[in-house]
C-alpha cells in the first residue's frame, strides 16, 4: 500500500488534480407564457421572484427613445421618451412644446429657420429697390436720348 502510494507522488501527472466539487444551487428554469416561444428583440423576460418564493417571468417593455429634431436628429428635450403607441395616448399638450414647430423641431433648428426666411425677405426687398432705381435711372436717359437724336 504504501510503495504504491509513494509511486504515484514522485512522478508528476500531466493534468491537474480534480478540486472537491461542491454542488451549485439549481436554478428554475421557466418557459414563455406569451405567444412567441423565443428569445426575440419583443419578446424579453427578467426572473423576479415573488413574496410567495415563486419564480415567475416579468414581461420586459423595449426601450424608449424618444422624439428627435427631424432637421438635426438631436433629442427633443421637454418631451417624454415613451413608446409611439404610449405617446400616442399623451395629451396633445404633453406631445408638444408651446412654440413654433414646437414637438417636431428643436430651438436651434427653429430660430435658424426664422433667421433664414427674415434674410430672404430682405433680400427680396433689396432687389426691388436696386430694380425700382435701374428702371428710374433708365426712364431719366431716355427722354434725353431721344432729345439728341431729333438734333
Amino acid at each position: 500500500f504504501g510503495s504504491r502510494h509513494l509511486a504515484r507522488a514522485s512522478c508528476p501527472s500531466p493534468l491537474p488534480k480534480a478540486r472537491a466539487r461542491i454542488p451549485a444551487a439549481m436554478v428554475e428554469r421557466l418557459t414563455y407564457r406569451r405567444h412567441t416561444r423565443y428569445n426575440t428583440k419583443s419578446n424579453k423576460v427578467r426572473l423576479l421572484r415573488t413574496p410567495g418564493g415563486r419564480l415567475v417571468n416579468q414581461v420586459v417593455k423595449k426601450k424608449a427613445k424618444g422624439p428627435a429634431c427631424g432637421d438635426c436628429g438631436k433629442r427633443l428635450i421637454g418631451l417624454p421618451c415613451v413608446r409611439p403607441m404610449e405617446f400616442k395616448r399623451l395629451k396633445k399638450r404633453e406631445r408638444r412644446v408651446n412654440r413654433a414647430y414646437g414637438g417636431s423641431r428643436c430651438a436651434s433648428c427653429v430660430r435658424s429657420r426664422i433667421v433664414r426666411a427674415f434674410l430672404i425677405e430682405e433680400q427680396k426687398c433689396v432687389k426691388q429697390v436696386l430694380a425700382e432705381k435701374i428702371s428710374s435711372m433708365k426712364e431719366k436717359d431716355e427722354p434725353s436720348r431721344k432729345k439728341k437724336g431729333k438734333k
